[in-house]
């Protein structure tokens, strides 16, 4: 894990994007989009490197997928063509690469920060789980103070089909929804939400699906996994506390979906991989479908967090204020499972499929993945500006980021995940 790169800004501690991280996005290029991995302060364009012949000796639909407009024919090519294209690009970049390679693959290294990212793939279906149980048991609290978790959350993993084509891309603004609310005995009326919130959660690209009426085994479902990015699933409390009963989430949640524009793999995450969570010693075990054989690395050591700036923060140039931070190896149900359970019914998952964890906390104070659940607290936020939030007002801006960490090894980031809320627009 000692590589570096000859690029200067992938060596740097502090980056995101090291060169054993290489995660995959999509950016316009002029009139047309392409496909481009980050490292250091740069985009590798991945359509200009199979155009000037860097790519050559990888198959020819690895060529093909590379020079596409969206991931998604990447996506379906599985880990054996995902690991030749990382092997070769990670050859381009190191250290001891020659000159002469080096000056043939630095034309082709763009800004960052002028870049404009689009969203990575075509995604056709998504879903979104509930699998901290951390986070339900916190909620669930709120409202079944007794009982908070239902009889079912231990035994399967807990989700709903969402909104695929109002997934946006960070930096997207997002209008304040509208739609019925009730209070108390008064009669439902239709408006802007006050209880506007966002979730901090994981998002899972789907590689290979799998035909309709086939399952995907718990030991295969890894290989169907192109990666993982941040997701802020936004929510309109008061909106899904009318309408949630008895189909569950819809308006309150179908408006906006937020995720960040780069997707890091699992083998970049690999040597951040944990044991699954120890259930409690009176938890169920998991059904024999949802048993992995490699329970001891089913975690991911990843650290999670949100932040929140204000309008009058930023006119300030007050920093963003922390809010929650957690870390994803504390799911309950691991995001093979997910992905096992998903198609367990024999529903047929398509590459580019998104698939997000539901908020993502920790038991501790401060580990609160949304503002619902920080309404255990006895006081409301108060933000350095002396603004206070309960929820989200107009002008926020919300913030995600994550990153695994340890001494001795490079920082895998993700990037940012980031959206600013305007306000509604509605007849």
């Amino acid at each position: 894990m000692g590589l570096t790169s000859w690029l200067a800004t992938a060596n740097d501690p502090d980056s995101d994007f090291p060169i054993q991280n290489l995660p995959y996005g999509v950016f316009r290029s002029a009139s047309d989009f392409h496909i481009g991995v980050a490292i250091g302060d740069r985009i590798l364009d991945l359509h200009a490197c199979a155009h000037h012949g860097l790519l050559a000796g990888l198959s020819e639909e690895t060529t093909a997928a590379c020079r596409a407009e969206r991931l998604n024919e990447l996506m379906q090519l599985g880990p054996a063509a995902w690991g030749a294209l990382r092997r070769r690009l990670t050859a381009m970049l190191a250290d001891d690469t020659s000159p002469e390679r080096q000056d043939r693959v630095r034309p082709f290294l763009l800004p960052i920060e002028e870049a404009e990212m689009k969203l990575p793939a075509e995604i056709g279906d998504y879903t979104d789980f509930y699998a901290s149980i951390d986070h339900a048991t916190r909620v669930g609290k709120l409202f079944r103070p007794d009982n908070p978790l239902m009889p079912n959350y231990k035994y399967i993993p807990i989700g709903y089909h969402g909104r695929a084509s109002s997934v946006v891309v960070s930096g997207i603004e997002i209008h304040r929804p509208c739609g019925q609310t009730k209070l108390a005995e008064n009669e439902p009326v239709f408006g802007p939400t006050r209880a506007l919130d966002y979730e901090l959660e994981v998002g899972i690209f789907v590689g290979p699906g799998n035909p309709l009426g086939q399952s995907i085994p718990i030991a295969e479902a890894e290989d169907h996994i192109f990666g993982l990015c941040l997701v802020n699933d936004w929510s309109a409390r008061d909106i899904q506390s009318w309408e949630y009963q008895p189909l569950g989430p819809f308006l309150a949640k179908s408006f906006a979906t937020t995720i960040s524009p780069w997707i890091v793999s699992l083998e970049a995450l690999a040597p951040y991989r944990v044991a699954a969570p120890e259930r409690a010693a009176l938890d169920p075990a998991p059904l024999a479908y949802l048993s992995s054989p490699t329970a001891e690395r089913g975690g991911i050591d990843l650290w999670l967090e949100a932040s929140l700036d204000s309008r009058r923060m930023r006119e300030a140039g007050a920093p963003p204020m922390l809010l929650g931070r957690s870390n994803l190896r504390n799911l309950y149900w691991t995001v093979a499972q997910l992905v096992t359970h998903h198609a367990s019914n024999g529903c047929n998952l398509r590459a580019g499929d998104l698939l997000a964890t539901g908020t993502v906390s920790g038991p501790d104070a401060g580990s609160e993945g949304c503002l619902l659940e920080k309404r255990h607290n006895a006081e409301p936020i108060r933000l350095p500006s002396g603004e206070v939030r309960i929820y989200l007002e107009d002008g926020d801006r919300v913030t995600l980021r994550a990153y695994a960490q340890k001494p001795g090894l490079p920082r895998i980031g993700f990037g940012i995940c980031s959206g600013t809320i305007s306000g509604a627009v509605y007849e």
